[in-house]
């Protein structure tokens, strides 16, 4: 049995691969190799695809994980603070395209239904490119990505609107405002159970999910949910793309939003990949080269049209000039949901065939342009920026600098130079004990359920997700990170977490905690500054408690485990059977200890006095049983015996009387 998509998918995915590599080569971006495969495979190329409408549906399963995506990283308090870059950027932007766009349309001819039509697909841009890159290179927070994530919201939201109003265009609409109140409302509803969900629903039901620590079983009720309120939307009306989105918001109130991004990336890239290529394959390549000058034409005006008018918008938005001249080279080009309106509106009849293949070469021109002009946008915005300009214009500027204002709510926080421990298990919460009394900022890792609630109960900075992933771990800005501590016991994860962790950052010093010695090496070759092994730590604290007993000085016990341990516990691993001595007679009475301290100063308290003077029996209750000075051994100790420095002192006492004597003794 032959499954036509099966071998759609095998051909096309294939190509993309081959093209991608060679771009690759030539540090060629992947959407556009995403787009010449599609072009390459399309009808009106070597016609390899022949279930077209499946591939458009895949690609429009792409869509929906973008926006899911996108929808999860944000959150409803993030989203509300930067409502006014949403709303007034967006409105502006969007209303100042379509105006002038159906201007210059109308004067060049073209009825006014169709004009305005031009309007809405021109003043859309592309969210799959734009948020994408952003995401790539991080600047989703900075101020030019706040204003494209605003502005790019506005417009995924007001294409649902534009889509039902195109039949109004086309006059195939007779109560124009019974559609628009049906719309509203239905928007309202699809709203209130966004909420809803939100707040009482989901944060349970994935609660559940957690709890039974099966993998397979989050990501499937995260896809569900996904696709659940994708399909309400589009059950009332509403697109697909805006119920992904509103999916993804009621996830990012969730404690586990960040796992459910790291488990939905590898859809999102897989279908997107489709969109791209479903694009690609719709361009007319006779039409293009028998049209290339009016089409470059075009382009170049489209392109400074949207530039004008987003330089408008971010400069009324009083934004400094960086953020203005940044912005224009991430929204310039046509996007994905204006080829999706086309679409409607072809099949309205509100634009001719030509003027269809006309939109759709500026379309993949533009989209094929973004990823080089946001590459350099910084070069370009650097050299604008030192462009002479009179001092009036100039001072204005300056102005706009001082008095603009940017939402600091919207990112996470910002960690720098802080600790990340992976695993709140015993240790690793003894880390973070130690962490907070000294002062050092931290962020936890964990997957466990129990001790991530446990965590948040104890105001913990905790994030909910597997270390193993790197986004989790880009989330936990391990490339700021100074000390990393992998405090887990599965050997496997540890390295792979280790590899991941080496990928960002190579100037983190990176502690590792393990069961056995033999580990110890593989975990160092992999990237580990220091590895703790459970194994003979144990042993160390064994024995060092031995040789306690045995009247070892402190000093000589602390070289002994330093040696070792310098060692990388090689010499635990090369002690050799040696003949076996009689032990000696073990001494063991309640509450005291017999240890041996060393008078390194020349404290005057105790240096040059007796026994008695110093108070070593009356304020410290301590019994000195014997002292060695040089060679010698003093055995017959009396009150009136003199301490001098250099001496190591045989005592007996109370393990609390023996710690304020060695103090002493230290200072």
């Amino acid at each position: 049995m032959q499954i036509p998509l099966l071998q759609d998918i095998v051909v096309i995915l294939g190509l993309s691969i081959v093209i991608i590599l060679a771009f690759q080569r030539l540090k060629l971006p992947a959407i556009l190799g995403f787009l010449l495969a599609g072009i390459i495979a399309g009808p009106y190329a070597f016609n390899l695809i022949s279930s077209q409408h499946e591939v458009e549906l895949l690609s429009e399963i792409g869509i929906i994980f973008l926006l899911f995506v996108i929808g999860i990283e944000l959150s409803l308090k993030g989203l509300a603070s930067i409502k006014k870059i949403i709303f007034l950027g967006g409105g502006l932007q969007v209303g100042g395209t379509i105006l002038i766009t159906a201007a210059i349309s109308y004067f060049l001819g073209l009825p006014l239904n169709t004009s305005v039509f031009i309007g809405f697909l021109f003043s859309l841009s592309s969210t799959a490119i734009v948020l994408k890159l952003l995401q790539e290179k991080g600047e989703i927070p900075a101020p030019h990505g706040r204003i494209s994530l605003g502005i790019l919201i506005f417009q995924d939201i007001i294409v649902v609107p534009m889509m039902l109003f195109t039949p109004i265009l086309a006059g195939e609409t007779p109560n124009i405002l019974s559609t628009i109140l049906i719309m509203v409302l239905k928007i309202l509803l699809v709203l209130v159970i966004v909420y809803l969900l939100a707040k009482y629903v989901v944060p349970k039901v994935l609660g559940w999910v957690v709890k039974t620590r099966n993998q397979e079983l989050f990501i499937l009720t995260v896809v569900v949910l996904c696709f659940g309120v994708a399909w309400l939307t589009s059950a009332v009306g509403l697109s697909l793309a805006l119920g992904a989105f509103f999916a993804g918001l009621i996830i990012s109130e969730s404690d586990y939003s960040h796992q459910a991004t790291a488990n939905v990336l590898p859809f999102r890239e897989i279908f997107i990949s489709f969109f791209f290529i479903s694009v690609g394959s719709l361009l007319n390549l006779d039409f293009f080269f028998h049209n290339i000058l009016n089409i470059f034409l075009l382009v170049i005006g489209v392109v400074l049209l949207k530039m004008v008018v987003v330089g408008i918008t971010v400069y009324v938005l009083k934004y400094p000039p960086r953020a203005i001249f940044m912005a224009l080279f991430c929204l310039f080009q046509v996007g994905e949901f204006s080829l999706l309106l086309s679409g409607v509106g072809k099949e309205s009849e509100l634009i001719p065939e030509n003027i269809y293949q006309y939109f759709l070469s500026i379309s993949i021109i533009t989209m094929g342009l973004t990823p080089f002009l946001m590459a350099k946008a910084h070069n370009f915005t650097y050299a604008i920026l030192k462009v002479p300009i009179s001092s009036g214009v100039r001072k204005r500027l300056e102005n706009i600098k001082k008095s603009s204002k940017v939402e600091e709510d919207f990112s996470e926080e910002n960690l720098h130079d802080h600790l990340v421990i992976i695993g709140y298990g015993i240790n690793g919460e003894n880390i973070s004990k130690a962490a907070k009394k000294a002062e050092i900022p931290y962020v936890i890792l964990d997957t466990n359920p129990d001790t991530f609630k446990k965590a948040k109960n104890q105001n913990e900075p905790i994030i909910f997700g597997d270390a193993t992933n790197s986004l989790i771990l880009k989330h936990a800005h391990v490339q700021e990170a100074r000390v990393i501590v992998i405090a887990i016991s599965d050997p496997t994860a540890t390295k792979k977490i280790l590899t991941s962790i080496r990928q960002f950052t190579q100037t983190a010093t990176v502690i590792v905690r393990t069961r056995y010695v033999r580990e110890i090496e593989e975990i160092i070759k992999l990237g580990a500054d220091e590895v703790i092994p459970e194994e003979f730590e144990t042993s160390i604290e064994i024995f060092t408690r031995v040789l306690k007993k045995y009247m070892v000085p402190f000093d000589e016990i602390q070289e002994f485990t330093n040696q070792i341990r310098s060692s990388d516990y090689e010499m635990l691993t090369a002690l050799k059977k040696t003949a076996h001595s009689p032990a000696l007679q073990h001494l063991n009475i309640p509450n005291r200890e017999i240890v041996t301290l060393k008078v390194q100063q020349d404290n005057r308290k105790i240096v040059g006095k007796s026994i008695e003077d110093a108070g070593i029996g009356k304020n410290y209750r301590v019994t000195v049983l014997a002292i060695q000075r040089d060679r010698r051994y003093l055995t017959e100790i009396s009150t009136d015996t003199e301490i001098h420095q250099g001496d190591l002192l045989y005592l007996f006492g109370h393990p609390n009387n023996i710690n304020q004597l060695n103090k002493m003794l230290s200072f």
